[in-house]
């Protein structure tokens, strides 16, 4: 398995070929940022650096292509004429149905499932309604649907409200919300240079290099899972780190 990578069939690329536009349709830009880094895009090759950019068909029928792969998770791609929105979404649903019958999930007590659940817990004095910029408003359904995606990663993550941002920790804290007129500023215990970042979005925290962070805006719903993706490497690296320690 050393072989393979991972590979997105629709590329990460901003600047998509002509074919690639055709097959996705007027909407390709929302299209691709939406669908990229979901599970019915992504599957595994040893041919990664070969398929690149290339359109879908020559992907599918290339040497080494998908229509030749041994890999039970390409089996359908060959059978397919074209990679759109409609072929990203049945595929995921396909392997997820897959996923849940290969894992399914483990039959316990609901106080067991309670116990277990991501908790939103405030210590100190500070609270939601300390924050002007969430007491309403699109700002504050921003960051409700933000906080409901960083405390499911894990059910040890948990949240702290203070003075100027909200604050979220497994052992200690990875990840920062800094609420603001229009939109959310997150600050995360990650490098530049460590931080899968295909848009070059994020930026050195300023004057907090030796520290090692981030930070990145998130202004509109429709960029909620590509910054949920720079979220979770935040979460994954220390999580990595504790484990080594």
């Amino acid at each position: 398995m050393n072989e393979y990578t991972i590979e997105h069939i629709l590329p990460q690329s901003e600047n998509l070929s002509a074919q690639w536009k055709a097959a996705l349709g007027p909407e390709w830009e929302r299209i691709q940022k939406t669908y990229l880094h979901t599970l019915g895009n992504l599957t595994l090759t040893g041919y990664n650096s070969e398929y690149s950019d290339r359109p879908f068909a020559e992907k599918r029928d290339m040497t080494g292509g998908f229509s030749q792969s041994p890999l039970r998770l390409n089996q359908g791609l060959a059978g397919l004429k074209t990679w759109n929105a409609s072929a990203i979404e049945h595929r995921a649903e396909e392997l997820a149905k897959q996923a849940v019958s290969v894992w399914p999930a483990p039959s316990l007590e609901q106080a067991v499932i309670e116990t277990y659940k991501p908790k939103a817990t405030t210590t100190g004095s500070y609270s939601i309604a300390d924050h002007p910029h969430l007491a309403d408003g699109p700002v504050r359904q921003l960051f409700e649907a933000l906080r409901k995606e960083v405390l499911a990663l894990d059910p040890c993550v948990t949240e702290e409200f203070v003075k100027s941002y909200v604050a979220y920790k497994a052992d200690t804290n990875f990840a920062f919300i800094s609420p603001q007129a229009k939109g959310l500023r997150l600050t995360l215990k990650l490098s530049i240079t460590e931080a899968e970042d295909p848009r070059g979005i994020c930026k050195d925290t300023p004057g907090q290099r030796r520290n090692a962070e981030i930070q990145v805006k998130l202004a509109s719903l429709q960029d909620l899972p590509y910054i949920m993706g720079l979220v979770r490497q935040a979460l994954e690296k220390q999580m990595s780190s504790d484990a080594g320690a």
